[in-house]
């Protein structure tokens, strides 16, 4: 299983992850908003402005601080490895 760092110490599979979303769109919002609702959401942001989401196979929710770009970079640092 490959983890990746999603800030601040706070992991997730990477094999889990479906998509990773910006969270300005309405959508994203709203898909946030149902998920924190229905106990479904993650918050790994430690307190600091939400710069992506995470939408996981199991049906999680993860809020990150680090943009979607930078995890995106991680990961192809990660899969090249």
């Amino acid at each position: 299983m490959t983890l990746l760092n999603i800030g601040f110490g706070n992991l997730v599979a990477l094999e889990r992850i479906l998509s990773i979303l910006n969270p300005d769109s309405s959508p994203v919002k709203r898909i946030v908003h149902t998920s924190k609702e229905n106990g479904n959401l993650i918050d790994a942001t430690c307190g600091r402005k939400t710069q992506s989401v995470i939408i996981m196979d199991s049906g999680h929710v993860v809020t990150s601080s680090l943009s979607a770009e930078v995890l995106a970079g991680k990961i192809g640092k990660d899969t090249n490895s």
